[in-house]
C-alpha cells in the first residue's frame, strides 16, 4: 500500500493539514466539544428524567456526529484543492505522470481519514460518558454502543462525509478561494439537519430500516457525484483556466 500513488499523495496531504493549526482545532475540538456539552445535558437531565427516555434521548444525539461528518471534511477538501491552487502549490502535482483519478482519490482521502476519525472520536466520548452517567442513574444496562448507534457512525457517517467531500471538489472547480468551496460544500449537512429536526419531531424515526433507507439514497447520490466529481476534476482546465 506505501506504493499505491493515491496513499501516497494522500500522506502529502495529511502532512501538510496536520502544519494547519485552524483546520487540526476545528476538526479535533469540534467533536470534543459537542461530545462533552451534550454529556452535561444529559447529566442534568438525570434529576428529572426517566433513564429508559433519556437513553433514547442520548440515541439520537449520535446523529449529531453524523452531521458533524458531514461538516467537518468540507474545510479539508476545500483547502486541498483551492488551497493549494491559490498558495501554487497543486501545478507541479498536476505536472507529474499521475492520473486525474489517483490526485483526486488521495486528496479524497487525506478530506475523509481526519474527520470520520474525529466523529467516531467525538462519539466515543459521548457513549462511554452517557452510560456511566445512565448507570449511576439508575440504569441497569450499558445503553451504548448498539445497533443503531453502529448503523449511524459507520455507515451514515462514512457516506456523509463522502459526500461533503465529492460536493467540495465540484465546488472547488467553479470557485477561485477556499472560504467559498468551503460554504458550498458545508451547505451538504442541511438534508442531514432535517432528518435530524423530523425524527426530534416524531416525524421520522431514527430506526435502523429508516437509517438504513437514508443510506441507501446518500450512497446513491455519492455514486452520482462520484462521476461529475471525477468529469469537474480536470488537470489541463486547472492549469489553464483557474486564476
Amino acid at each position: 500500500m506505501t506504493n499505491w500513488m493515491p496513499w501516497k499523495i494522500a500522506r502529502k496531504e495529511l502532512k501538510v493539514i496536520g502544519r494547519k493549526r485552524s483546520i487540526i482545532f476545528y476538526n479535533v475540538g469540534l467533536p470534543i466539544l459537542v461530545a462533552v456539552a451534550f454529556s452535561f445535558v444529559i447529566r442534568s437531565q438525570t434529576a428529572n428524567g426517566i433513564p429508559d427516555t433519556l437513553a433514547i434521548g442520548a440515541e439520537s444525539i449520535i446523529y449529531i456526529f453524523v452531521v458533524l461528518a458531514t461538516v467537518l471534511p468540507s474545510t479539508i477538501a476545500a483547502y486541498s484543492i483551492v488551497g493549494e491552487k491559490v498558495e501554487k502549490t497543486l501545478e507541479p502535482l498536476l505536472a507529474t505522470p499521475t492520473t486525474d483519478g489517483e490526485i483526486l482519490l488521495g486528496k479524497s482521502i487525506a478530506a475523509f481519514i481526519p474527520p470520520i476519525l474525529s466523529a467516531w472520536m467525538g462519539a466515543s466520548i459521548f457513549m462511554a460518558a452517557a452510560d456511566y452517567i445512565l448507570r449511576n442513574a439508575g440504569l441497569r444496562y450499558y445503553y451504548f454502543p448498539n445497533w443503531n448507534a453502529g448503523v449511524m457512525l459507520l455507515i451514515l457517517a462514512p457516506l456523509a462525509a463522502v459526500l461533503s467531500i465529492e460536493v467540495a471538489v465540484i465546488a472547488s472547480s467553479r470557485v477561485n478561494d477556499v472560504r467559498g468551496a468551503n460554504q458550498i460544500a458545508g451547505l451538504m449537512f442541511i438534508p442531514f439537519v432535517v432528518v435530524f429536526f423530523a425524527g426530534a419531531e416524531g416525524i421520522f424515526a431514527l430506526s435502523i430500516p429508516n437509517l438504513l433507507v437514508f443510506a441507501g439514497i446518500i450512497s446513491v447520490v455519492d455514486l452520482i457525484l462520484f462521476f461529475v466529481s471525477r468529469s469537474t476534476f480536470n488537470r489541463e482546465e486547472i492549469l489553464t483556466k483557474w486564476k
